[in-house]
């Protein structure tokens, strides 16, 4: 893409809580030229539009909004440039990106660039859900974009997909809007919940749950009437609704990292980073939701902290450290980071495809026991984390082969 050419000490792509932090901790720490570049009209990601409390710390919990505010404003005072409006598009040289916004196109060049695109919701489509495109048909940000941010109104009755925080998260918005949950469906066998705080519950009750259920069929043509569910045993009825929201089940947004190169996980899909949130491209490094769809804001803003570090040690000394590939063992589904340099010190997070009851994980190089750890949760279902620490990364061979996770 022709346009202005620029250069950047630093440029970060996405404005969520992970690439704000990562801004504001690289620019405090004196580096002249940092610039993060998101294609929304404002800054601070997904929270911008959670109306909810939970965000922060348990001492001063906020809303979403004024913590979204809270870490621009603090990359901005902090000296980092942000400009929203903006698309990273291509790659146009190994540290160049080719973007475009108000002002036209544009080359961008870094010594170093942060991927901090976040993770995305698979909409209807991806999910294969047969039925026309009628009006009134989501995915939870979608949904809360469309209330909390434009004020806009939707249906009067909606079914939910998903029973997960995120889902019971899009139900508080349903109702917020002034419409009635008429159903939350879930193919698993119980919500796949974080224990309950009492305005969960609160919010829980009086919403039909069904469970080991699909959505087989969307309803209606100009709008939606109604979506036709399938249990686990065949049988198939109708639910009257003119909105439905699907949830849940993200996916990392990494066109970028793939158009690049990079190497991605192949369980995730997500870069391949170890605990340095180093790419397999020297220069690149990746932050956030999209290595593990999808954690608390907290954790990425955390995270994007971390990874600033890594990118002053970079801009100092330009080396790439090597790493070893970890593997994870089945039920166990993937890990992140993907990969281990000896001495990493970022908290590992799992994700299994079967419920786990007083999981303990074992970490293995070549038949070698590293590590053994019972995980604190009496019981993991699927979609919940696993957290697995990192106090066995010094005893690495970075020679050895491949290190293994697996659960007993």
């Amino acid at each position: 893409m022709t346009g202005r050419e620029r250069s950047v000490d630093v440029l970060i792509v996405g404005a969520g809580p992970a690439g704000l932090a990562a801004a504001a901790r690289l620019a405090a720490a004196g580096v002249e030229r940092v610039e993060v570049l998101d294609r929304e009209r404002q800054a601070g990601g997904v929270p911008r539009h959670c109306a909810h409390g939970g965000f922060g710390t348990w001492t001063h919990p906020l809303t979403g909004p004024v913590y979204a505010r809270l870490l621009r404003d603090g990359a901005v005072h902090a000296g980092a440039v942000v400009r929203t409006g903006v698309t990273a598009l291509d790659w146009a040289g190994p540290l160049t990106l080719a973007a475009v916004g108000p002002r036209g196109p544009e080359n961008v060049t870094a010594r170093a660039v942060v991927l901090a695109t976040g993770a995305r919701e698979r909409p209807r489509a991806a999910r294969l859900v047969p039925g026309t495109r009628p009006a009134g048909v989501y995915t939870t940000g979608e949904l809360q974009q469309a209330v909390h941010l434009h004020g806009q109104r939707i249906g009067s009755r909606a079914v939910v997909v998903g029973a997960e925080d995120v889902s019971y998260a899009a139900a508080a918005t349903v109702r917020a809007a002034g419409a009635q949950v008429a159903a939350m469906v879930t193919d698993q066998a119980r919500a796949q919940t974080s224990p309950l705080r009492a305005q969960d519950a609160r919010l829980r009750r009086g919403i039909p749950l069904l469970t080991r259920t699909t959505v087989a069929e969307l309803l209606g043509h100009g709008r939606l009437y109604g979506v036709r569910v399938r249990a686990h045993d065949g049988r198939t009825t109708v639910l009257p609704c003119d909105t439905v929201v699907f949830t849940g089940d993200f996916v990392p947004d990494h066109e970028l990292a793939r158009r690049g190169q990079i190497v991605l996980d192949p369980a995730s899909r997500a870069p391949a980073v170890d605990g340095g949130l180093h790419t397999s491209r020297p220069g690149v490094f990746a932050v956030g939701s999209v290595l593990h769809p999808v954690e608390s804001a907290g954790t990425a803003a955390r995270e994007g902290v971390q990874a600033a570090g890594a990118v002053l040690e970079w801009l100092v000394a330009a080396e790439w450290p090597g790493s070893v590939r970890l593997v994870v063992e089945r039920p166990l589904h993937w890990i992140a980071p993907h990969r281990v340099t000896r001495g990493d010190d970022l908290p590992y997070v799992l994700r299994t495809t079967a419920e786990l009851t007083a999981p303990v994980l074992y970490v293995l190089q070549n038949g070698r026991l590293l590590h053994r750890e019972r995980v604190l949760a009496r019981t993991v279902l699927p979609g919940r984390p696993l957290h697995l620490s990192p106090r066995w990364t010094h005893l690495v061979d970075p020679r050895g082969g491949e290190v293994r996770i697996r659960v007993g």
